[in-house]
């Protein structure tokens, strides 16, 4: 054990005892505590983590996972995730600081967002986070005045346009932009150690995936032609986190696999590594939110009567939760939760 945990991390179960019974007892607990004023509180089940992290291991050997911090920032996530041995992802100064706090060294550490403050990459460079991102001259401008130590790697856009959450619009150097960068952090003396891509979450494009592993094999020829040390490839992340995705995580790692050793086979020294969220904690988490009202409503439809001639009706329930707040993936991430009834309504 690396030291990461501690006892008051967890809840201990008894073997065979499901996340359901757990929510039947708290639920029952707070109804009977606070008279049925219950708020929403999410349950983890944390051997669904590890339980995905080894499938990860089994089906991408030659990737190193490092977590995105964004996603989920449980303490109890994190310190799981560091005790087996992950790296971070990080995209802001608060997310740096937090797993820092817990103990994970530097090295551990890549700031992962292309286009940062100037008080993130300040703190990076004090911290010891050397690790960074950037897809333009503006931000390579930056990264030469406050953190000239730093170790970049070049993000590069990807043909995205079937993802549910599509990046490339906002992230992302064109290939015909690379050369210009890679050209600029050399005048600069900055060093160039890599290349990354995301293909947007939700991907069911298979082929998304092998283009651009393609498309970083001819940005590491650019940039080992200019001098630059290219040893780092980041194939991202937005990996189905749940059974039932478009495209399941073994396709998408069989592909990948495929790529990686058509265009950076085994031993070509080349460090690989990717940057998985909702892969980890989207499947281990599991909602209680309370029903707080119902009401019949019309389906006010044009040829919707029933034979009696009577408009046909629905039931309209209100929750505890919107999309404001914990559902707020219904909005950002496309996402269609399936609820599950805890128990019967009276």
């Amino acid at each position: 054990m690396a030291g990461y945990l501690s006892e008051t991390d967890f809840v201990m179960v008894e073997e065979g005892f499901s996340t359901r019974d757990l929510l039947e007892e708290l639920t029952l607990g707070a109804s009977q505590a606070t008279a049925g004023d219950v708020a929403a509180f999410f349950v983890a089940d944390l051997g669904t983590v590890v339980r995905k992290h080894f499938c990860f291991l089994k089906c991408l050997p030659r990737v190193r996972p490092f977590y995105t911090v964004k996603c989920n920032s449980s303490p109890g996530v994190l310190k799981v995730l560091a005790e087996l041995g992950l790296g971070f992802s990080c995209a802001n100064k608060a997310e740096m600081e937090l797993v820092q706090r817990i103990g994970v060294p530097a090295s551990k550490i890549i700031c992962a967002n292309p286009c940062k403050q100037i008080a993130q990459i300040k703190y990076a460079a004090k911290h010891g986070v050397r690790l960074l991102s950037f897809d333009n001259e503006v931000e390579l401008a930056k990264v030469v005045k406050s953190h000239p130590s730093a170790k970049m790697v070049l993000c590069i856009a990807t043909d995205d346009s079937r993802s549910l959450t599509p990046l490339s619009f906002k992230f992302g150097a064109t290939l015909k932009s690379c050369r210009h960068l890679l050209e600029n952090a050399k005048r600069s003396h900055v060093e160039v150690v890599g290349v990354s891509f995301h293909v947007g979450s939700g991907c069911p494009d298979l082929h998304a995936y092998t283009q651009s592993i393609a498309d970083a094999r001819l940005v590491f020829e650019m940039g080992a032609e200019l001098g630059h040390g290219m040893h780092i490839l980041d194939l991202g992340g937005g990996f189905p986190g749940l059974e039932g995705a478009k495209v399941r995580f073994e396709e998408i790692a069989s592909v990948i696999n495929s790529a990686l050793d058509l265009y950076f086979p085994e031993g070509c020294g080349v460090d690989i590594l990717a940057r998985l969220g909702r892969y980890y904690v989207t499947s281990a988490f599991t909602l209680a939110v309370s029903i707080i009202a119902k009401k019949e409503v019309l389906l006010d439809q044009p040829g919707r009567e029933e034979e009696n001639g009577s408009t046909p009706k629905t039931i309209v329930y209100h929750l505890g939760e919107g999309v404001y707040g914990i559902f707020n993936s219904v909005l950002f991430d496309n996402t269609c939760p399936t609820p599950i009834l805890q128990k019967q309504l009276r």
